[in-house]
């Protein structure tokens, strides 16, 4: 019997991991978190890690999961797979991938023909061994290469690329740099502390003021 399109299984998993390497998931997991961040207030953007796209209907074997994606006019309503005749005929817009050491150049040759057939707009790969940025956006139909990547500037994200002594730096439109949770918490801890002494001196400036018989000022 003859699967009709309603039939056909859509796997939301391949049973591989997310990442194969904990530096590689960190890239992956700070990205999205940034992204996610920069589009936290607008309901019509939807940012996916490690989701299963599927763009043609009535085919489950033309798929990717790119390490990050960013949809323009789609919510932010979780999915199992990004199923693209369900999502308003929607192309993911931007999608990023970061490299791994075990990844083949075929494999990331096949990746750029893929987002290049189904019509993703920017393409960002990064690998975090050699510290290689790479860029692709769709001009006349096709993905050309982005050069130079220094400095460029996403026209879709409003996101920042450089290279800095430790690699890929990204900058939100509002110049805030892309960090990890460990980051954020240990700025997060600093500031904390620092208000904490702040405090700590005014109370004893103070404390001084009366003792010299003046009342401080709230």
């Amino acid at each position: 019997m003859q699967l009709t399109t309603e039939q056909i299984i859509y796997p939301s998993s391949d049973d591989k991991p997310m990442a194969d390497s904990t530096i590689q998931y960190r890239w992956i997991t700070q990205i999205k978190g940034g992204c996610d961040a920069i589009f936290k207030d607008d309901p019509n953007v939807f940012v996916a890690g490690d989701l299963f796209w599927y763009p043609v209907e009535g085919n489950s074997n033309i798929c990717q999961a790119p390490d990050v994606m960013v949809v323009f006019g789609r919510g932010k309503s979780d999915r199992k797979s990004y199923r693209q005749w369900h999502e308003e005929n929607i192309t993911p817009q931007v999608i990023f991938e970061v490299r791994s050491e075990s990844d083949s150049q075929t494999k990331m040759d096949k990746k750029l023909v893929f987002y290049n057939r189904y019509g993703v707009e920017e393409y960002y790969l990064y690998d975090p061994a050699d510290k290689d940025l790479r860029g692709w956006r769709r001009t006349d139909g096709l993905l050309d290469v982005i050069d130079p990547m220094i400095g460029w500037v996403s026209p879709r994200l409003g996101v920042r690329f450089e290279l800095g002594d430790e690699g890929l730096e990204l900058y939100a439109p509002n110049g805030e740099k892309f960090v990890d949770y460990l980051e954020l918490y240990q700025q997060r801890e600093q500031e904390r502390q620092e208000k904490e002494l702040a405090q700590q001196r005014a109370e004893r400036l103070a404390a001084q003021l009366r003792a010299a018989g003046i009342e401080p000022e709230a």
